[in-house]
């Protein structure tokens, strides 16, 4: 018994890398599972059937169920075509992994506009676009009587957690990861729960990432092949991932989790802290009591006129 028996599901950006780890895992938990990569390099462009046939094959080879599809998730039509891929193979959906993505690295000095569309495109839109026409189906499916548990897990990025470089990459998984907080919140009338990772690992998009160092010799090994006991292991997250796939994680939605190795962390959203009223009951304050209520209430500093030589409170070393 797996924990995703009778369950379909569509792994978008599964031919390589970390998408491909997480075919592999859900399949052998029970799942039938929809390959969809167009095998497109690692900016965006040709395409390529092999790598999602070959993930196919090793699922078959396993004793599992899989399809391959090769749509572009980036665009309506064919985001629309992969959900119906699934429907059309295995008479329904269950889950879906938003995984596809490119990377283009590049500052913000030299970006072009090609790079940021080209990566918000794929990242952003595809995720968008693919969970819209899941959740429409799934909408349709529950106002048809169906009371049945369905999830979706987003792929979202160390570098929105720590600011690292390459602005479009950081502010397309920020966006996906507050795609997860709303679209749970949108999902949950008809029992979909979304939720997002945010995996490390090597793969052909990690090395060409100017933000991970390898050696000189390192080279691209896929999932089935790689070491099960490092850290850079494209499958080490897919354990969670299959985790929140299957209904033992109905009580789990709108939330994000970084892994690390094995490790994961859940990361809180964008909190604020309290906030800083002007006195006397106004509901704004001068240009000139910013600083000095910025300084006190949120960064927690206090200038005295003066310097301390001695120990705080001691007179004699308070000097102007």
């Amino acid at each position: 018994m797996g924990l995703l028996d009778g369950k379909v599901v569509l792994i978008t950006g599964a031919g390589r890398g970390v998408g491909r780890g997480h075919a592999l895992l859900c399949a052998a938990q029970g799942a039938r599972v929809v390959v969809n990569d167009p095998g497109a390099s690692v900016s965006g462009g040709g395409i390529d059937q092999a790598p999602a046939d070959e993930v196919v094959e090793v699922i078959r080879q396993r004793s599992g169920e899989a399809i391959a599809d090769y749509n572009d998730i980036s665009s309506w039509d064919g985001s629309s075509r992969a959900i119906q891929a699934a429907i059309s193979a295995f008479g329904d959906l269950h889950g879906l992994v938003n995984n596809a993505g490119v990377i283009r690295p590049t500052n913000i000095a030299d970006a072009t506009e090609e790079d940021f569309d080209s990566v918000v495109r794929v990242h952003l839109k595809g995720t968008f676009c693919c969970t819209r026409h899941a959740c429409n189906y799934w909408r349709s499916r529950f106002e048809a009587g169906e009371r049945r548990q369905r999830s979706i897990v987003n792929t979202v990025s160390d570098a929105m957690i720590f600011a690292l470089t390459d602005p479009a990459y950081g502010a397309a998984k920020a966006g996906i990861a507050q795609l997860t907080l709303s679209n749970s919140h949108d999902a949950a009338p008809y029992l979909v729960r979304v939720n997002a990772t945010a995996p490390r690992a090597a793969t052909r998009m990690s090395m060409a990432s100017p933000m991970m160092k390898y050696s000189d010799d390192a080279k691209i090994v896929e999932a089935e092949n790689f070491d099960a006991t490092s850290p850079a292991n494209p499958a080490n997250s897919s354990p969670l991932v299959a985790w929140l796939l299957s209904d033992e994680a109905a009580h789990v939605s709108g939330q994000v989790f970084r892994t690390l190795a094995g490790a994961f962390a859940r990361c809180e959203p964008w909190r604020a802290d309290d906030l800083q009223w002007p006195s006397g009951g106004r509901m704004a304050f001068t240009p000139e009591e910013i600083g000095p209520a910025m300084n006190k209430g949120v960064f927690r500093s206090t200038f005295m006129p003066g310097q301390l030589d001695f120990a705080p409170g001691d007179p004699r070393g308070l000097t102007t």
